[in-house]
């Protein structure tokens, strides 16, 4: 087999330095982890497995396949994994036979979690969440309240933690974010001595009144940046590189790629990258990307094909070579954040559409990481 023209390498030594960083940031000085779709496109397995060794407890997922997936890599009972999604009378069994805490969305889902308590003849965990403005998942305020006021309300259910979610975290001065924790420090108030979770990553760069009990981040972890308006104090852990498969010098007036969009201004020294937006480089950064070789930034000239992009060497301050030098796409000199915002998207976005087909490489988190 041929050496991989494209690679993903995920850097687990830094997810789990960005995973003590938050724990250090939140008030209760521990977290959860979000692992939902696949650990945000990085591998949930080797993910999980590298926060487990750093004493993450807790872990959030989107459904209930995804909880059953993680069981099966954490089959210990002292890993608590909630899923956002709830359960429904299709998904019960399987919720309860994985020791799933399904995170209760509506009065439906609570009956449904409440009969199979009944059936089974014994109290079943579970989480509440409760909508403070998001309207997209959770009970409305008021509906949580009649709840907490029913002697029946949640009988036969052993609740072990209230969530809310910020709408506006990424925007620290937003009046939504206060707005939000009010109404949920009402639902809270009624129901007692409960552990609590409000914050995701932007939140835990907030004040400590909003992050709760148990903060559950999730981008900053994968080292993208939940503030975008300051400075990110996380480390970088996924780098993507592509193999330089050709270069060539074009004279003024040539043009590159798909329509033609690109017509070089003079003589200019291209580079063919082997990565295109089926290896998850966003299309959207056609004409407009950079990349970096040796550390040096070369823009995108052209539009991203499926399979290779085109970037402009000319003024790059050293010879590269066909076979033997790859550009970084993402990672520490292109980071991240500034893909997304090059492609007029959001870093989730970036991560979560990274291909398959690119050769994928965890470094090992260093052996006493889970003991620093």
């Amino acid at each position: 087999m041929s050496q991989p023209t494209a690679t993903i390498t995920i850097n687990l030594d830094a997810l789990v330095s960005n995973y003590r960083a938050l724990c250090s940031m939140a008030a209760s000085g521990t977290c959860a982890a979000v692992v939902k779709a696949d650990a945000y496109g990085l591998g949930v397995v080797p993910v999980a497995r590298a926060l487990a060794a750093a004493a993450c407890r807790e872990f959030f997922v989107a459904d209930v396949n995804e909880g059953v997936a993680l069981r099966a890599v954490l089959p210990s009972a002292d890993f608590r994994i909630h899923v956002f999604e709830g359960v429904d009378d299709a998904s019960a069994e399987a919720t309860m036979a994985a020791n799933l805490w399904p995170v209760l969305n509506s009065d439906r889902q609570i009956d449904c979690w409440q009969r199979t308590a009944r059936r089974v003849g014994r109290e079943l965990p579970c989480t509440l969440h409760v909508d403070t403005g998001m309207n997209r998942l959770g009970m409305p305020a008021h509906d949580a309240l009649t709840r907490a006021g029913r002697a029946d309300g949640l009988h036969g259910l052993a609740l072990q933690l209230l969530i809310t979610h910020l709408a506006c975290a990424d925007d620290p001065a937003n009046p939504m974010n206060a707005a939000q924790l009010r109404a949920f420090g009402d639902v809270t108030a009624a129901f007692g001595n409960i552990r609590t979770s409000i914050a995701n990553s932007g939140g835990l760069m907030m004040a400590p009144e909003y992050h709760g009990d148990l903060p559950r981040p999730g981008i900053a972890m994968y080292g993208g940046n939940p503030q975008p308006g300051q400075d990110s104090p996380f480390r970088t852990v996924v780098t993507m590189t592509a193999r330089v498969l050709q270069t060539r010098q074009v004279a003024a007036g040539a043009t590159v790629g798909y329509g033609a969009s690109y017509c070089a201004p003079g003589t200019r020294t291209l580079a063919t990258l082997a990565a295109g937006y089926a290896d998850g480089y966003p299309r959207a950064l056609s004409n407009r990307g950079w990349v970096a070789i040796s550390g040096h930034r070369a823009p995108v000239v052209g539009r991203v094909s499926m399979d290779t992009t085109v970037v402009d060497i000319t003024d790059l301050p050293l010879a590269v070579s066909a076979g033997l030098d790859v550009a970084e796409l993402i990672g520490t000199t292109i980071s991240l954040d500034s893909v997304a915002r090059w492609a007029d998207s959001i870093n989730y976005a970036v991560l979560t559409g990274l291909g398959r087909r690119p050769d994928r490489r965890y470094s090992l988190v260093a052996e006493g990481a889970a003991d620093r």
